[in-house]
């Protein structure tokens, strides 16, 4: 998917969806899949075994049981909150004297 203009650690409210009008940090992003994937939001239970070798101290035995996970959501589905005014917005691109590219808010015109 080109033009991905979501990164790791930006704060994105996500629009739609079971986790719809949650606000967290981005922790992964596929941009191939078009995939983010959201601190908090679209948690999923999962079920692991206890693993390791049971000894007498009992150091090397890692605990099972029931794990909440975050998965990943559809990038389409998120907006970037910008640092700024608070708001979810599109991400504008600007292109700086120097020949740098910057993004913007789209609604207050802020660098991201």
């Amino acid at each position: 998917m080109p033009g991905v203009n979501i990164h790791k650690d930006d704060t994105v409210k996500v629009m739609t969806g079971k986790s719809a009008g949650h606000t967290g940090r981005v922790i992964r992003v596929l941009p191939r899949e078009g995939r983010v994937m959201v601190e908090g939001a679209a948690m999923a239970k999962k079920h692991q075994r206890t693993q390791g070798k049971r000894s007498q101290s009992g150091s090397q035995l890692q605990q099972g049981g029931i794990i909440d996970t975050e998965t990943f959501i559809d990038i389409a589905n998120v907006m970037l909150v910008c640092g700024s005014c608070g708001k979810p917005t599109r991400v504008g691109y600007r292109i700086e004297g120097d020949g740098t590219k910057v993004r913007v808010c789209r609604k207050c015109g802020a660098d991201q």
